[in-house]
């Protein structure tokens, strides 16, 4: 049942993807053969291994710059702001809404953080 569960969080992801404007592509991630999403940022997202991908076409170098690493970072920091704002909505016990309130608070400020540097 495990793998089970774990298709289920990986359809619901697609699904939150999809509802927050992203458009499902013809492409597939390299390492889980998922199928990719295009973010409203233009980047190419894997809803199961929650990971921005890089497509590099045949022959070319892969280009890894600050900007992009970046990029990835906040779109890492958003996607969890994401999972813990889904997970306050259903959570009954205030202390485990305190830890929640607590993360979302340091991503936040992480977020706040990241978005200066791009800035720069």
């Amino acid at each position: 049942m495990p793998q089970e569960r774990d298709e289920e969080k990986h359809v619901k992801r697609m699904a939150d993807l999809l509802r927050q404007g992203s458009t499902l592509t013809d492409l597939a991630c390299p390492a889980c053969a998922s199928p990719l999403f295009k973010l409203k940022s233009g980047d190419l997202w894997c809803a199961k291994c929650e990971k921005k991908v890089i497509v590099v076409k045949e022959g070319e170098e892969p280009k890894i710059t600050s900007f992009m690493v970046l990029e990835t970072m906040e779109a890492t920091l958003l996607m969890k702001i994401q999972e813990i704002q889904n997970k306050m909505q259903s959570e009954q016990n205030i202390e485990e809404l305190q830890k929640l309130g607590k993360a979302l608070s340091d991503l936040l400020e992480n977020l706040e953080k990241l978005r200066k540097v791009k800035r720069f």
